[in-house]
C-alpha cells in the first residue's frame, strides 16, 4: 500500500490538473448541455489510464463503460458513478464560476466536485495507481458512468436490463 500512496503523492499535481479538466466540462443533463462532450472526455481519460472504454448509447444520455480484466481474478467489481451535474443556477450565489473550480481553504469548489465527478475520478486514479505500482488488479473491474442520474436515471434500468451480461459483477461500488 505504501507504494500506491507514494504514487498518488508523486502525481498529485497531475491528478488535480486532470480533475480540473473534467470539472470544467459542463454536463448538465436537465438542459442537455455538454453531456456528450463530457462522456467523450471521460472516455479519453479512462483510456489514458489504460482502461479500455467506450460510449454506449441509451434512450437518453450515453453511458461510459470501461473494463479491465485481470488474469486469474475470480471476482468482478462494478464501479458505478455519474458524470452529469445539476444546473448551477442561481449563478449569483456562487463565489466563483461553477465550472472554474478554485481551491479555497484546502477544499475544491465547483459544480460536480462533490457529486459525482470528483468521486468517480478518485476511483479511476486509484485504479491507475494500483496498475502503475502493482502492474495488475486483484479483481476484474467494470466501470459504469451514466449521464442521467441528476434527472432520475430514467433510461438506466432499461439499458441495464438490455445489457445484463455486460454489467455482470460480484459486487457494485457506488462512487
Amino acid at each position: 500500500m505504501d507504494g500506491i500512496l507514494a504514487y498518488v503523492d508523486q502525481h498529485r499535481d497531475r491528478f488535480l490538473q486532470e480533475l480540473y479538466v473534467l470539472l470544467r466540462q459542463p454536463s448538465i443533463s436537465a438542459q442537455n448541455q455538454g453531456v456528450v462532450e463530457c462522456a467523450e472526455l471521460l472516455q479519453r481519460q479512462m483510456e489514458d489510464i489504460g482502461i479500455p472504454a467506450k460510449i454506449l448509447p441509451t434512450a437518453g444520455h450515453p453511458v461510459v463503460f470501461g473494463e479491465l480484466t485481470s488474469p486469474g481474478a475470480a471476482r468482478t467489481v462494478l464501479i458505478y458513478g455519474h458524470y452529469d451535474v445539476q444546473p448551477p443556477d442561481p449563478l449569483d450565489l456562487w463565489k466563483s464560476p461553477p465550472f472554474e473550480p478554485p481551491i479555497r481553504n484546502g477544499r475544491l469548489y465547483g459544480r460536480g466536485t462533490g457529486d459525482n465527478k470528483g468521486q468517480l475520478f478518485a476511483h479511476l486514479k486509484a485504479v491507475e495507481a494500483i496498475l502503475k505500482v502493482q502492474k495488475r488488479l486483484p479483481v476484474n473491474v467494470k466501470f459504469l458512468f451514466e449521464g442521467e442520474e441528476e434527472v432520475g436515471s430514467r433510461n438506466l434500468r432499461a439499458f441495464l436490463e438490455a445489457n445484463r451480461e455486460l454489467f455482470a459483477a460480484n459486487c457494485c461500488l457506488c462512487a
